[in-house]
């Protein structure tokens, strides 16, 4: 069994670029890696929600997992996302991606077939035990419908050794301290929204999984560390400063605008893929403003 990992506190859900025919762009991937190494990202989360997972089908699913492996190099982890909502595709894609190089794996609550929670334990259960690699958790009931509760959570983290994280966006603050209250050593808890980074981690969880990562890296790793050693005035001013954009990424469908602001700071990454669409221009001017305003973009 792997051991522990150290996945560190900062880590951006990296979008996933796609040419002007909406196909894979393998080498801006790898150079977007590089740019959110640059800017201070401890690791890099590959096809989650923000890199449009649901229209990304398997086989690019692994062009994407080995470009990045192979642009990163050994610099920082991979974690790539393969949970799906069939428990037995679900273990096959880990089986496969865990032979790529990459260093962990995220595993989203099953949308849409509403498992009770029983449903998600032997779920999650049965896709860790099939590999070797670190488990993170994703509990975004936003998305998913339903809610993995603490119970269910904490269940998974004792009874299962490489599930060691989770990736907690119901923002149900009582739900994240209970988790964390109950957890066994070296299992953490990450932010699942940046809004919810502060309180998060001074209830005791370890750091963020980011969507606005990927926009100001530099911006929200500043506020990470800042809470990381304790100095709370210098994590509030930061989040202050920079929450109107987290707010302003989110008055659409993620990665609509994180894609669009990528585009206005001069790192083109592509459009969205059907049924998201690309931002209006009233939306990407009001976006514009917002970035200027808070000293993202000139």
């Amino acid at each position: 069994m792997a051991a522990q990992p150290s996945f560190g506190r900062f880590i951006p859900a990296m979008i996933t670029p796609f040419d002007k025919e909406l196909d894979l762009d393998l080498k801006r991937a790898q150079e977007l890696a590089i740019r959110l190494l640059d800017g201070g990202s401890d690791a890099l989360i590959i096809s989650g929600t923000t890199g449009e997972s649901p229209t990304v089908f398997y086989p690019q699913k692994i062009d994407l997992f080995k470009a990045v492996v192979e642009a990163v190099g050994g610099r920082a982890p991979v974690i790539a996302n393969v949970g799906d909502n069939c428990t037995a595709d679900s273990k096959d894609f880990a089986v496969e991606v865990s032979k790529l190089g990459v260093d962990g794996l995220m595993c989203v609550v099953p949308y849409y077939n509403k498992p009770p929670q029983e449903g998600l334990y032997q779920h999650f259960r049965t896709i860790a035990e099939a590999v070797d690699l670190p488990i993170i958790l994703y509990n975004i009931p936003g998305r998913c419908v339903i809610n993995m509760t603490a119970e269910t959570t904490l269940r998974l983290a004792h009874d299962v050794e490489n599930i060691v994280a989770v990736k907690e966006a119901s923002s149900k603050m009582d739900q994240v301290r209970e988790i964390i209250a109950g957890a066994p050593e070296g299992f953490v808890v990450y932010s699942g929204n940046d809004e919810d980074t502060l309180p998060i981690m001074e209830l005791g969880g370890y750091g963020v999984i980011s969507t606005i990562g990927n926009v100001a890296p530099e911006r929200m790793n500043e506020i990470v560390r800042a809470l990381a050693d304790g100095d709370h005035t210098k994590a509030l001013s930061a989040q202050l400063r920079l929450q109107p954009l987290m707010k302003e990424l989110f008055v659409t469908s993620n990665p609509i605008l994180v894609k669009k602001a990528m585009k206005l700071l001069g790192f083109d990454c592509g459009g969205v893929r059907l049924p998201l669409i690309d931002a209006t221009e009233e939306q990407s001017a009001h976006l514009a403003e917002v970035m200027r305003a808070v000293g993202v973009l000139a």
